[in-house]
């Protein structure tokens, strides 16, 4: 959680000084009466500048000290302010981050900037009361500020305040229905509280947002049939994706229902064959990717891929086929790590390597010498 708080910390000092590379939170922040980014001085600005540099940069040390030098000229800088408690608490410092902000608003007590970013301090040291108050606070005074609304909905949640954190994320999807995080978390919230019909609908849409843990709960979800008809298939389609996105569960998820495939678990028979029927669903449902190739049931897409020479595309799908215990696909990348193809794809190729591993692992190839 610390890495998000900062994260957030940063880009929201960014926006203030209007030089943000990254790219904005769905919602940024906007906080009318912020002074003016570049204050005239011989040694405010100067500093200033670099600190903002720095802090895009990444370079915390360094912004830190950039930053005191600048409200060491104006102590009432309030981005410098905001940007040396970011700084801060990004080298782990979290103590010296809040004295520095708590600091800048007994100087200035209506800068919601240094309040927010207070607030996110106080999340990443689990001070739950102190950070409700702060945000409490700030949407008090802008009530619109869904960032602020976002981290309530965290913080009531941490607090056992179930109601409040579902109401909180709520908020702010009624103000921009496209944020995923608050949806996922919405959805996690609804969840825990065995709210499962309205869980599952919010999952899933997160999940088509792209939201990768979402991706993995929607999945499970619809492997046991909860909130939603039960559907194999949507499981594997939507754990395929999710492990796509780095979800280690997903992963693991998939490896245990090719056990169940593969008849190498207790369950019925009729289980094995379900999941049998699952992966040659989504086998199949990888042709639809490729409208300009003519489905043929003798033949893999990742095959039929392979043979029009377009190798670039052939091989992902051939991976995610073989994952998908598509025996044709996996022989195929078995040729082609050993093989290459000229001008192509170079022998021993590390994605190729991956998936030989990890069937390798499961038991279902012979291991990689």
């Amino acid at each position: 959680m610390a890495r998000t708080v900062v994260r957030a910390l940063v880009l929201l000092v960014l926006v203030l000084a209007g030089c943000a590379t990254a790219a904005p939170p769905a919602s940024p922040t906007v906080v009318p009466g912020a002074p003016p980014s570049s204050p005239s001085g011989s040694t405010t600005a100067p500093a200033l500048e670099r600190g903002r540099a720095l802090l895009a940069r990444g370079e915390m040390a360094a912004a830190a000290g950039a930053f005191r030098q600048a409200l060491g000229a104006q102590p009432d800088l309030l981005e410098a302010r905001a940007g040396l408690g970011t700084s801060l608490a990004a080298v782990g410092d979290l103590d010296a981050a809040v004295e520095e902000l708590r600091a800048g608003l007994r100087r200035q007590p209506d800068a919601l900037p240094l309040r927010i970013a207070l607030a996110r301090v106080l999340v990443a040291r689990q001070e739950w009361p102190a950070a409700r108050e702060e945000l409490e606070r700030v949407l008090s005074a802008q009530p619109d500020l869904l960032d602020a609304r976002y981290s309530l909905g965290v913080v009531r949640y941490a607090q056992g305040d179930v109601a409040g954190a579902i109401d909180a994320y709520r908020r702010v999807l009624a103000a921009d229905p496209l944020q995923p995080d608050a949806r996922y978390s919405l959805a996690l919230v609804l969840k825990l509280a065995q709210r499962d019909a309205e869980a599952t609908p919010e999952l899933v849409t997160a999940a088509e947002a792209g939201h990768a843990r979402a991706q993995y709960f929607a999945g499970t979800a619809y492997a046991a049939g909860v909130g939603v008809p039960r559907d194999l298939t949507a499981a594997v389609a939507w754990w395929f994706r999710a492990a796509e996105q780095g979800v280690p569960q997903a992963e693991q998820a998939l490896a245990q229902l090719r056990q169940v495939a593969l008849g190498r678990s207790r369950r019925p028979p009729a289980e094995s064959q379900a999941a049998v029927q699952a992966f040659a669903d989504h086998r199949a449902s990888l042709w639809k990717q490729f409208p300009d190739l003519s489905a043929n049931a003798e033949e893999s897409a990742g095959a039929a891929l392979l043979r029009a020479g377009r190798v670039a595309e052939a091989v992902p799908v051939l991976i995610r086929e073989a994952a998908a215990l598509g025996e044709p696909a996996a022989r195929l990348l078995e040729t082609l790590y050993e093989q290459g193809v000229d001008g192509q794809l170079g022998a021993r190729d590390a994605r190729i390597l991956g998936y030989l591993q990890s069937a390798a692992a499961e038991g279902r190839r012979a291991p990689i010498r």
